[in-house]
């Protein structure tokens, strides 16, 4: 019988073939019964999620909670805040309820990097209709040492020793993170020979107590000339780590009738004296 009345009834008729029983259901209670136009669209689209998948949910979706957008700040460190840690107060600018500007305590753990990221939550932009606040992110950028290079956990310096210093070998002072320290090059120390450092490097991240090593590369220098008496006592070194008996230079001349190793060392040492200009 109601389908009957529905179909003599143009317009139940209509809205029955546009929204099916929901739109019976509206048209039944009378368009005065209604006192919000919109109370009538709900009523008609209750439960079907919305208008051809539109999204539009009613007056509910206009009050949902929106969370607020992340913020991102570029930090600049220099090479040692990056290897040891910072604490740096920084001022973000952000949307919030009671300001637009913020300043707050940042605290960089040691082993940081170009590119490294720190979160910190809920420092972001505030949410709206009670939203929860987005996250601060903070990229680094670290800025090069001059003289000290990263190589992820690892600091590479280089230095440079006369040859009779790698030949005899010696003590230098090396620029580390830590300051001034004494590193020995060994007696007979070939060029580009690379000396460990250990734990002068960088803190691993997040794991402080262990740390990288500093690598430290030997550069000789050897010299492009020579003076006259130089190259006398170089050649005289020269013969008798062969065994020979020199020539042109004799070493009994200068040192009396030492025995050949004495005579080896006091040449060594009278060649590093005239080299370093003693």
């Amino acid at each position: 019988m109601r389908t009957r009345q529905v179909l003599s009834d143009d317009e139940k008729r209509s809205l029955y073939d546009k929204y099916g029983e929901a739109g019976l259901k509206g048209a039944g209670m009378g368009m005065g019964d209604f006192s919000n136009p919109f109370d009538l669209f709900e009523s008609l689209f209750e439960g079907m999620g919305g208008v051809g998948g539109m999204g539009m949910g009613g007056r509910s979706s206009r009050n949902r909670a929106v969370d607020g957008q992340d913020e991102y700040y570029s930090l600049v460190l220099n090479f040692k805040e990056a290897v040891f840690g910072v604490e740096k107060e920084i001022e973000i600018t952000r949307l919030e309820s009671c300001g637009t500007c913020n300043e707050i305590s940042l605290k960089v753990p040691a082993g940081v990097d170009s590119g490294s990221r720190l979160r910190v939550r809920s420092e972001g932009n505030a949410g709206r209709r009670g939203g929860s606040p987005g996250d601060l992110f903070v990229v680094i950028q670290v800025i090069l040492d001059p003289v000290l290079k990263r190589d992820d956990t690892n600091i590479l310096y280089t230095c440079k020793v006369s040859y009779m210093d790698a030949i005899l070998g010696m003590t230098i002072k090396v620029p580390t993170v830590d300051g001034m320290v004494d590193l020995k090059i060994p007696a007979g120390t070939q060029p580009n020979t690379t000396l460990v450092m250990a734990k002068r490097g960088v803190p691993v991240l997040n794991k402080s107590n262990m740390r990288g090593d500093q690598l430290v590369c030997v550069q000789v220098e050897i010299p492009k000339q020579l003076s006259s008496e130089e190259r006398k006592l170089i050649e005289e070194l020269s013969d008798l780590s062969k065994g020979k008996t020199a020539s042109k230079f004799k070493l009994r001349d200068l040192y009396g009738t030492s025995s050949s190793s004495q005579k080896l060392e006091t040449a060594k040492g009278k060649v590093a004296e005239i080299c370093s200009g003693r």
